[in-house]
């Protein structure tokens, strides 16, 4: 009998947790709660919707968790302004847990492939003067670090998010960011060598050329061919991906 009282317990605290979200979400779509407002004292919302405080905690945990207010210990949660990169933050919990299951990793970057085949034959058709020297420059900055294999990594992950930012769609850029966090764990713990250093800077080097051309097939030939040699890199490196 106790271990049902203690579920119906929880239940009822989750369906009251659940209303309380509601709540909120409901005033931050018409506008009564704005991006930057605080929530009410958590005294206030459990006078006010006749809930304990430990159900007003969690519905602000959940309300974080949506990307909906910035919460930190000892502050009143904050409304924060919807944004691309709040909406995957909140997703990265999930996307964890798929990295930790046999061919998590391989799935992710096989999808970074496509987009990125895509991107690079984007940047042969459409690539501006600008986007042009934004690639070159980030290029330089490639090369520049090859003897320096921490800053190569840096270099060599914004010169990818140039090709994400070319086609000038905001979620692009922060697709970008998702993935460079979520593969990191791995690529970062890679042992950097001067000589593989060069040799991906060399590949970058291709693509560029190939924009350069705008010869899209040769542009999309050249990243595939660069991505697989970097998964190869990956791969012999951890056996358990």
């Amino acid at each position: 009998m106790g271990w049902y009282t203690d579920m119906d317990s929880q239940i009822s605290k989750q369906r009251a947790a659940d209303r309380l979200v509601r709540f909120f979400e409901d005033q931050i779509r018409d506008g009564a709660l704005a991006a930057g407002d605080t929530l009410p004292p958590e005294r206030e919302m459990v006078q006010q919707h006749g809930v304990s405080r430990t159900v007003a905690r969690e519905a602000v945990l959940m309300l974080a968790n949506k990307g909906l207010v910035q919460a930190r210990p000892g502050f009143r949660p904050v409304v924060v302004k919807p944004g691309y990169d709040i909406a995957i933050t909140v997703v990265e919990s999930v996307v964890g847990q798929l990295l930790g299951q046999p061919g998590g990793v391989r799935n992710l970057f096989d999808l970074r492939i496509m987009m990125e085949a895509a991107l690079v034959r984007e940047a042969a058709l459409t690539a501006s003067k600008t986007d042009i020297q934004r690639l070159k420059e980030a290029l330089a900055a490639n090369e520049a670090a090859i003897d320096d294999s921490a800053r190569f990594y840096e270099t060599d992950t914004a010169f990818h998010g140039v090709l994400y930012e070319i086609p000038d769609n905001p979620v692009l850029p922060s697709v970008h960011r998702a993935y460079t966090t979520w593969l990191s764990a791995h690529w970062t713990k890679m042992p950097r060598m001067e000589t593989r250093n060069r040799t991906n800077f060399e590949a970058h080097t291709a693509i560029f050329d190939a924009i350069l051309l705008r010869d899209p097939d040769l542009a999309e030939k050249q990243l595939r061919v660069h991505l697989a040699a970097a998964w190869q890199q990956v791969s012999t490196t951890f056996t358990d991906l």
